[in-house]
């Protein structure tokens, strides 16, 4: 029998609006686990008009009676989960009741925050377009077995000492390298420790709660974070993030084995967009990718940075169903499309002039791809809001259905717009998930 969870990844380089596909599916889940990233992640949510940005606390948060997990293999900043909470509650959302945070996951220290800003800005480095949130540096200390864990967060005596010990060696790398002022161990110890008790009901097993949840038959939704593109080992090296991005990491982020993820399901724009620097090869540099830009309102969630955007991606797209082992495929963002007379889709590679079938693994390789275009029709007329596949314009489904043979995976879903019910399923996605359908909290 297929186990009753999935997980839902980002097929491009994230932004894709998987915040808004959690969401809609997660009225039919119990529980919705976030297992990657920090608070690096933006996931925008739009209800009957009403705005929630969400950055570290699961999208099923938004459904009364979903419980919403932080895993071990998020990266937690204390004081940026605080300031979400605050809002939530201001929101009228029951987060008290909802949340739940792993007592393995790591924590975010101003000092990784310096010591990631420093090397951003040091001249001579490669530039990587990170967010600066401290993210990188806390998954380095976590592999260099030097890390806080939330469990020690909450012991005072072990925060202290180990605070204490980070910054003089945190400080001293800061000044030599990068010329940047200490920070005080005995005023981040304080804000920290305070921090602490303010989370401490939160804190639980978060492993021992999934699993108990699927033992007691309840249904279950990994949340993924950035996208498949940015994987720290699938990705486009080293133009990444720092955690294991693809669907293989909610086992390792959440302390739930592989056998027990019953689909996956990858959310893809109709088009591409890329946050930061690094390869893409169907980057638009002309008046189109601006067109796209300002249609699909292409800026950052979490740091308001434009998005670069270029044209569909079927062999990026082909990549990251291999990689996931997607089974489901969601599109989002179909009516940025509406207005175009022809739509270029990336159907191939060339380098050197000679065609490839794999994704290359170096960053060089990637850029020097010639993506072999086929242009299909546009539809010009609004899709804007319809809710039903066969009430869409007779080119825009073509266009979908072209992307879906062409990517080896089945369309579950489609976007039309921002709002929660902007949102079109295909039957057998429905008949599908029925099987994930809730057995009361969990």
């Amino acid at each position: 029998m297929r186990a009753k969870s999935a997980v839902v990844v980002g097929a491009q380089w994230g932004d894709e609006g998987k915040g808004k596909i959690v969401d809609v599916l997660s009225e039919r889940f119990d529980v919705v686990a976030r297992y990657a990233g920090g608070h690096n992640a933006g996931h925008t949510v739009i209800i009957g008009g009403k705005k929630f940005i969400l950055q570290l606390v699961p999208c099923g948060v938004l459904r009364p009676d979903c419980r919403a997990v932080i895993g071990n293999g998020v990266v937690l900043d204390p004081i940026a989960l605080l300031k979400e909470v605050t809002k939530l509650r201001e929101l009228g959302v029951d987060v008290d009741q909802q949340l739940f945070v792993s007592n393995r996951a790591q924590v975010i220290l101003p000092y990784h925050r310096m010591i990631e800003l420093a090397q951003e800005s040091a001249p001579g480095r490669k530039k990587i377009g990170t967010t600066s949130r401290g993210i990188g540096p806390a998954y380095e200390d976590k592999m260099a077995r030097n890390g806080l864990r939330v469990v020690d967060l909450l012991n005072r005596e072990l925060l202290k000492t180990h605070i204490e010990a980070a910054c003089g060696e945190k400080n001293a790398i800061a000044q030599a390298l990068f010329g940047t002022e200490p920070l005080d161990p005995a005023q981040m110890y304080e804000e920290y420790a305070k921090a602490a008790e303010e989370i401490r009901h939160f804190v639980t097993d978060t492993g021992t709660l999934l699993n108990q949840a699927l033992r007691e038959g309840k249904s279950l939704m990994f949340e993924g974070a950035q996208g498949t593109m940015l994987d720290i080992d699938h990705g486009t090296y080293p133009f990444v993030t720092s955690s294991s991005a693809t669907a293989g990491g909610a086992s390792i982020g959440t302390g739930v084995g592989p056998t027990a993820i019953g689909t996956v399901i990858g959310v893809t724009k109709a088009y591409v967009t890329r946050v930061g620097e690094g390869p893409f090869p169907t980057e638009l540099h002309d008046s189109s990718g601006e067109a796209l830009r300002a249609r699909g309102m292409e800026f950052g969630a979490v740091t308001g940075r434009p998005r670069r955007c270029g044209w569909l991606d079927l062999p990026l797209l082909r990549y990251s169903n291999q990689v996931n082992s997607t089974e489901w495929l969601v599109v989002t963002k179909l009516d940025v499309l509406d207005e175009l007379d022809e739509i270029p889709v990336c159907t191939g590679y060339k380098i050197d002039g000679k065609p490839v079938d794999t994704m290359p693994a170096d960053v060089r390789g990637v850029e020097a791809i010639e993506p072999v275009y086929t242009k299909l029709r546009g539809w010009r007329q609004s899709t804007e809001g319809v809710r039903n596949f066969e009430d869409l314009p007779q080119a825009a489904r073509e266009y979908l259905r072209f992307l879906e043979a062409e990517s080896g995976a089945s369309i579950g879903m489609v976007s039309t717009g921002p709002d929660r019910d902007q949102t079109m399923e295909m039957p057998a996605f429905t008949e599908a998930l029925a099987a994930f359908g809730r057995r009361g909290n969990a």
